[in-house]
């Protein structure tokens, strides 16, 4: 299957996913407690009209001081290269970040650049139930 397809069919579960999108707790009770005092970012494999609507749709776009999306570099995740290219939108050094991540190749890519990490499951794993056979 060409790549470019995969990318669509994923860009379209995505925004099929809206309605159901919750923010983590977890992190949000992060970003308003650091809001004003520290800036963010996001760095997306997806294109930037994705990153937009998601963040819209959970009222968080106007918190975050740059979005690196897919487009804006040229080597993906685990290559350090989006991390690194926020770090330096934000006027930050990379080793004062921290980075939330739902993969582990993010993971990867944070720790390349250098940025403490956390991982953060997914929105599919953290609405999983699981079903116990009798």
């Amino acid at each position: 299957m060409p790549v470019e397809l995969v990318a669509r069919r994923k860009e379209n579960l995505d925004y099929e996913l809206l309605p159901q999108l919750e923010p983590v707790p977890e992190v949000l009770e992060h970003i308003e407690a650091k809001r004003g005092q520290t800036p963010f970012a996001v760095v997306s494999a997806s294109a930037r009209d994705s990153a937009t609507a998601w963040l819209s749709t959970l009222d968080l776009l106007d918190r975050f001081d740059t979005l690196v999306c897919a487009g804006d570099y040229k080597r993906s995740k685990p290559d350090p290269e989006g991390f690194l290219l926020a770090a330096s939108r934000l006027g930050v050094a990379p080793e004062t970040c921290l980075v939330f991540e739902d993969t582990g190749t993010g993971i990867r890519a944070a720790t390349s650049a250098g940025m403490a990490s956390i991982r953060v499951p997914p929105f599919w794993e953290r609405h999983t139930r699981f079903v116990r056979a009798s």
